[in-house]
């Protein structure tokens, strides 16, 4: 049996070892259509996600009551959950949510069973073909696909209504007019994630040359061409306004809209229901805001991840367990994970429900879909060269010291080419 099919309660510390949190929580105790022996499946999802999950199964129990079955949870990040299945990939979990980033690791690991027949053209049919896309992955020359898509994972504008005007927030100059060293816009700038919008938004990026066993065999990055100079230039233009708060993490961020010291920022879905809580009324959201850049108007294009379903190459549940990712990502359910979330769902038919086409999130999400670049085949290298580069225009803009912008982005592009 799965190693992992036999965490209880009792054996916390044994989990705790394994990296991840145990959620004691089960699905199914007892509640079988046969006498033969009960098998325990193992789900691992994001804390937030917990609740949600226990509802999917038990849902999922309600519809098959032959399958005898004892559903089981684990607590785990989306963002690292490739690093954690590795750690012991013929013992993961049987089905487990993951960032599309990561496909690629976990596809090298032997971690992940693919995706065919039937249940493939399903998926292909009800779900868009950026999220398709995201979950497949070309292996000696062939396309697979790999995993159960659910959301999207982008970023976007919220505002302070009463500060802003819709017209404002259409730019970051707009913004920035508005703002103050006491009331700043907020955005990560030392954050990978975050700061190559900018240059995304100029059609730079990136090129990965993959072996067939999906190594990095070379990476290059037109980031430090003179275009890629000219929008770096731009950012350490925004980075010295006292009104531009360049090191706004989620932390500072949230903590900037309670006190009032933040009044627009970046950030995604999951800070939804924190900063609603601190604005109320004026609550605003949009997509992100254009930039100057010489005399032209350039649209910040952000990251679209997508929230992940794989299945356990090696459970012993293999055909439920590519049955319950199938339900779990289902339309109805992808409906219910955005009532309860607020991610956008993958599902084309969901994306009409009245629910998510009233929402104003949802609305300012599509928008930036439109303006984004999908997660897929990203460099390893790329984050922390980024992210150092973000923190030395930080450091030097606090500091009122002098930035050389071209050597500095040289050396961020020579770490990340390989």
């Amino acid at each position: 049996m799965n190693k992992f099919g036999k965490i209880t309660c009792l054996t916390l510390g044994a989990v705790m070892s394994l990296g991840f949190a145990c959620a004691c929580g089960e699905a199914g105790d007892g509640d079988s259509a046969n006498n033969g022996e009960q098998k325990v499946f193992v789900i691992w999802c994001p804390e937030a996600d917990h609740e949600f999950a226990k509802q999917v199964a038990d849902d999922f129990l309600k519809e098959n009551k032959d399958l005898n079955l004892k559903f089981q949870f684990g607590i785990q990040g989306e963002n690292d959950a490739a690093t954690k299945v590795l750690t012991d990939v013929e013992n993961a979990p049987d089905v487990f949510s993951f960032s599309s980033d990561q496909i690629n690791k976990l596809i090298v690991g032997d971690a992940l069973a693919r995706i065919g027949g039937e249940r493939l053209d399903r998926i292909k049919a009800q779900n868009t073909a950026e999220s398709i896309d995201s979950a497949t992955v070309t292996v000696g020359g062939a396309e697979m696909t790999y995993a159960f898509p659910y959301t999207d994972n982008t970023f976007f504008l919220y505002y302070n209504k009463s500060k802003f005007t819709e017209n404002d927030v259409k730019t970051l100059d707009g913004i920035l007019a508005k703002c103050s060293a006491t009331e700043q816009f907020g955005y990560p700038m030392n954050d990978g994630w975050y700061n190559s919008a900018f240059f995304f938004g100029k059609g730079l990026g990136y090129e990965v040359e993959f072996s067939d066993q999906l190594a990095e065999n070379k990476v290059t990055t037109d980031f430090g061409n003179e275009v890629g100079q000219q929008v770096a230039e731009a950012m350490w233009h925004y980075v010295q306004n006292p009104a531009f708060k360049a090191d706004s993490d989620d932390s500072k961020l949230i903590s900037g809209f309670q006190t009032g010291k933040i009044i627009a920022g970046v950030s995604g879905i999951w800070n939804k229901t924190s900063i609603q809580k601190y604005l109320g009324e004026d609550f605003g959201v949009a997509k992100l805001p254009t930039y100057t850049l010489g005399t032209e108007q350039v649209q910040l294009t952000a990251f679209a991840g997508y929230k992940l379903l794989g299945v356990s190459k090696h459970s012993p549940n293999l055909l439920v367990a590519q049955q319950f990712a199938e339900f779990y990502t289902n339309k109805a359910n992808q409906i219910k994970h955005f009532e309860a979330r607020g991610y956008l769902p993958t599902d084309k038919e969901a994306q009409t429900d009245s629910r998510i086409t009233s929402d104003a999130c949802a609305l300012a999400i599509k928008e930036q879909l439109v303006y984004t670049k999908t997660q897929k085949g990203v460099p390893t290298t790329l984050w922390t060269p980024m992210q150092g580069f973000g923190d030395a225009m930080i450091t030097a803009a606090g500091k009122g010291e002098e930035f050389d912008v071209q050597k500095q982005l040289a050396a961020a592009v020579t770490a990340i080419n390989k």
